[in-house]
């Protein structure tokens, strides 16, 4: 039986820093926030602002957390790696 050395995270495998996910979630929440305001625009005109502002988050967190961001995370991964 050999011992592994615990997992050590070289700089290549090491998280963005703070304002680049920070970024990331911004590039990503930005643009689905804007669609979703015109998506429910048409019969959610009437609604109470902070209505429309739940409903609206109820589908761009998920869509954002679970699709979009995982998605930007491997193309900011991607474009570091070319650079190094």
């Amino acid at each position: 039986m050999s011992m592994s050395q615990p997992n050590q995270s070289s700089p290549a495998s090491a998280p963005p820093s703070v304002h680049v996910r920070a970024m990331i979630t911004w590039i990503a929440i930005f643009p689905l926030v804007t669609l979703g305001f015109f998506a429910i625009a048409p019969f959610a005109a009437d609604w109470n602002p902070v209505l429309r502002a739940f409903v609206l988050s109820i589908v761009v967190v998920p869509v954002a957390v679970y699709l979009v961001v995982p998605q930007l995370m491997r193309a900011y991964r991607a474009l570091q790696g070319r650079r190094r």
